[in-house]
């Protein structure tokens, strides 16, 4: 659909589910626009006890005084001059396409990395750039054609939290004045496109087999995990390391602990913050102090 003219957007219809897609939902808001609705996903079971928690997105349009609903046939009640899409987190199906212009912000070089969990799949494939792109959203996962985008170095000890907050101030720079000049006309994608499946479990988990800097990698895009004694073990933040005194032993095997350091499969890493199963998270000092790990105790 074609986009309004700039003077002609007024009333705004938001799509978003997480926490990265708050602060433009707050910009809007600021700038005048008038939101007329706020779709997010279904309130979720999450922490201890598994209790329904809505999402960040839902808690800030409460907070706003927004219109809200998790139901997508909402956008056929109200009347808006274009929907703004941020993280939602569901393919939109072609027939709401067709009710309202939409423009995406999504935290990729589209199309490079389309798909749920660009900043990670970036950060683990050791990317050293990224950005945002506004699109016209279209029918399938991140093919639209772009509007703007803006181009940022990733820096070597940004974790994906960070990323994706500095990424999120970034695009909703890039929209407030797309907004205001007007957006003017998409040009297609250009180039390979590479896909950003949402990380797994088995994505998390460490081989200590690997280098020292893609376990660091492992350990930014966030839930890094590994077996200590028997139970699931996180490491939040780490650092690589110079290698520590070997007990002895001229080589430790991948996974060998001593003091904070583990052995990895080329060097060393520092744990920083750690978690261990049923715990908060706590400092690598603290967690050594109190486990005292053994000679022989490693990670699996």
């Amino acid at each position: 659909m074609t986009l309004p003219p700039a003077a002609e957007i007024k009333r705004i219809v938001y799509l978003g589910t997480p926490v990265t897609a708050v602060a433009p939902l707050r910009a809007l808001k600021e700038a005048g626009y008038e939101i007329v609705l706020v779709v997010t996903r279904p309130d979720r079971r999450r922490g201890r006890g598994a209790r329904l928690q809505p999402s960040p997105v839902k808690v800030a349009a409460q907070d706003l005084g927004i219109t809200i609903s998790d139901n997508l046939q909402a956008l056929a009640t109200v009347d808006a001059d274009i929907a703004v899409v941020v993280a939602y987190g569901e393919i939109i199906p072609a027939p709401f396409l067709q009710r309202m212009p939409m423009v995406n912000m999504h935290f990729s070089l589209l199309p490079r990395w389309r798909g749920a969990a660009p900043v990670e799949r970036a950060i683990l494939n050791g990317d050293e750039v990224t950005g945002v792109c506004l699109m016209a959203v279209a029918e399938g996962l991140d093919t639209g054609p772009l509007y703007r985008q803006v181009r940022t170095k990733i820096d070597a000890n940004e974790d994906s939290e960070m990323l994706q907050a500095r990424l999120s101030a970034l695009g909703t720079k890039l929209m407030l004045e797309a907004f205001s000049a007007g957006l003017g006309s998409p040009e297609p994608q250009q180039g390979e496109a590479t896909y950003a499946a949402k990380l797994t479990s088995v994505d998390r988990h460490i081989d200590w087999r690997q280098s020292a800097l893609q376990i660091i990698r492992q350990i930014r895009v966030g839930g890094a995990w590994t077996t200590f004694r028997g139970q699931r073990f996180i490491i939040w933040r780490a650092k690589q390391s110079e290698p520590v005194p070997k007990r002895g032993t001229p080589n430790l095997a991948p996974g060998s602990i001593t003091e904070l350091t583990v052995a990895t499969g080329d060097g060393h890493i520092e744990m920083v913050e750690v978690q261990t199963q049923g715990r908060t998270r706590q400092s690598a000092d603290a967690w050594r102090n109190g486990v005292r790990p053994r000679a022989d105790d490693r990670f699996w």
